[in-house]
């Protein structure tokens, strides 16, 4: 067809059944002239891009499919602007529904248990990536690109570009999960409070340290006393030096599986996750893919001295440093928290939900200043007194694309070509700046982030840094995601009622993890349920024989509060940007 034929005659022969070729072009042409800019791809090769979904969708056209995500800014963009892109570009209609994290896990595995097509794909957590890669309900996408989903592989996609591709790795080499957006937990503090000279003398004086970015969690608590109980009043506001939350929910288990217990220095050294023990406390020795036991009697950590002093500290710092109330929040009730401006750090904060943190004072933002420009900043979150070089620092979510066996190939076929256009390199730089939520390296390091960096408070000198790589999801040790962490949230709301003692409620949690994994260890013995990988538990023996021992857990130290240590944030940024 004649690239000079009219609109109107392109849309007739479409019409009446031929070649909808131009038409697509044609619309290519026009969300990337209008939406998909920046780019770090140029205009030709962007549509030399979109060509390749154009013809690669055809067998596809007039097909409407489903698919399921949690509500992130990201997800927002791209069920509202990119399903309609790509619907005009391809003829392939998506319907792409928000839920709830729970609500997204809970569908993800009553598709794996029925073979049930629910949604054609999912964007689920890599924290599943060890019960994608065991139970294989889910598409080997290493071996669906090179197999059966070929012909819908977009020869551009440039996987090595992906920044969390290794976090999507099963312990077999195969890749399970596509990253569609990224985000990491990390430390947040009002840097104008902490730049005022009264208060870095009034701090000093009190701790014989300067006032900055806590490198340890001894430095941490001491800011977080300092602030609430010494400095108690700014600009007739009543501040706090520390945010979280508690309420008996399943997010306050995410709260922990989300890597508080490595902030500690509870994982054995290893990256992206501890080995042979990871975050959760699971043991997994090394050549081996079979999960050994979580409880510290089994050579597990969970509930080890490490792990209950992480709880210890959060329960503490929940009660004593926190605004009134804070212990009755869930995850999204404390969100807006920060905005208020009457805390002054945050040990733990995920980074996706930056784009409130930059919203103007019109819109109830009390972080920024009278010309919009942050007065906060984000750096590395502190460690604590377990912790030692080469450890895993903190979290980051992965949310990935995820494709079942149990979908129609059609089907699947067309969710993955949606799915790799909501993370092509035609649209990932500005889906990128919409959701900050960062997954490719060609676009974290595109002059645009340059630009915008000063706003963004340090997420883009983080995202470029090495340091980066400390900051990891739930890795493979852990081999039923959905099983194992429903019951983090029951234990650690018990601490936090009082029920029971952060060294009882974590010694109830290993225990409860342990009988769980003993069953899927006789559901994989009998019926090869978890492909050979399954749990193979160690017997039971005294505490004493793992504790301290150069593979087992850390034991207790004597001093759980060594001297504060802080850096100064230039220090900080320099430091990254010198590596």
């Amino acid at each position: 067809m004649s690239i000079r034929y009219t609109a109107s005659v392109a849309a007739l022969l479409v019409g009446i059944g031929s070649s909808p070729a131009f038409a697509d072009m044609e619309a290519a042409k026009k969300w990337i002239d209008s939406e998909f800019q920046p780019s770090v791809l140029s205009k030709d090769e962007q549509m030399k891009e979109m060509e390749w979904f154009i013809d690669a969708a055809k067998p596809f056209a007039g097909m409407e499919i489903n698919v399921l995500s949690e509500g992130v800014p990201a997800h927002t963009y791209e069920s509202t602007v990119l399903t309609k892109a790509f619907e005009e570009i391809t003829g392939i209609k998506v319907n792409h529904q928000i839920l709830g994290e729970g609500e997204v896990v809970q569908a993800v595995q009553t598709q794996m248990q029925t073979n049930r097509n629910l949604y054609d794909a999912y964007v689920n957590d890599s924290d599943l990536i060890g019960t994608h890669s065991r139970l294989q309900s889910a598409v080997n996408l290493t071996d669906w690109m090179e197999g059966e989903g070929s012909d819908v592989t977009n020869p551009m996609l440039d996987l090595e570009d992906f920044i969390g591709i290794q976090f999507t790795t099963g312990p077999d080499g195969k890749i399970w999960q596509l990253p569609d957006q990224q985000f990491a937990n990390l430390y947040w503090f009002r840097a104008d409070w902490f730049a005022r000279e009264d208060l870095k003398k009034q701090f000093k004086d009190k701790y014989g340290y300067d006032l900055g970015v806590p490198v340890n969690w001894s430095a941490y608590e001491d800011i977080a006393d300092f602030f609430t109980n010494d400095v108690k009043e700014i600009d007739g506001v009543r501040i706090y030096g520390h945010m979280d939350y508690g309420k008996r929910a399943p997010d306050l288990g995410w709260r922990m599986t989300d890597a508080w217990l490595s902030m500690a220095g509870s994982t054995s050294p290893g990256l992206p996750n501890g080995r042979p023990i990871d975050e959760w406390g699971i043991r997994m020795d090394e050549g081996t893919c079979n999960p050994s036991g979580a409880s510290v009697s089994r050579g597990g950590g969970t509930n080890a001295p490490a792990s209950v002093y992480a709880i210890a500290k959060w329960d503490e710092w929940l009660r004593n440093y926190a605004p009134p109330g804070a212990a009755d929040l869930d995850f999204y009730q404390s969100l807006p928290a920060l905005s208020q401006g009457n805390v002054a750090q945050q040990i733990f904060w995920y980074t996706a939900f930056l784009p409130d943190m930059v919203k103007s004072k019109a819109d109830g933002n009390n972080t920024v200043d009278d010309d919009g420009k942050v007065l906060w900043k984000m750096a590395p979150s502190p460690h604590g007194p377990y912790w030692k070089e080469g450890m895993k620092l903190g979290y980051q979510d992965v949310g990935s694309w995820t494709l079942f066996k149990s979908t129609p190939v059609d089907r699947r076929k067309a969710a993955w070509l949606y799915a790799q256009f909501a993370v092509s390199k035609t649209v990932d730089l500005k889906k990128t700046h919409v959701g900050l939520t960062i997954i490719r390296d060609s676009s974290i390091n595109d002059p645009s982030f340059t630009e915008r960096a000063p706003q963004l408070g340090g997420l883009v000198e983080f995202y470029r840094s090495p340091d980066r790589v400390a900051w990891t999801p739930t890795g493979i040790n852990v081999p039923d995601y959905p099983k194992l962490a429903q019951l983090w949230w029951q234990q650690i709301g018990d601490v936090n009622s009082g029920a029971f003692t952060p060294q009882e409620a974590m010694d109830r949690l290993a225990g409860e993890m342990d009988d769980i994994m003993a069953r899927m260890q006789a559901a994989d013995e009998a019926a090869n349920t978890y492909g050979g990988c399954g749990p193979r538990l160690n017997a039971e023996v005294d505490p004493s024989e793992w504790l301290g021992k150069p593979n087992g857990p850390a034991a207790k130290l004597e001093n759980e509060k060594p001297q504060g240590e802080t850096i100064a944030y230039d220090d900080l940024i320099q430091r990254w940007t010198n590596q």
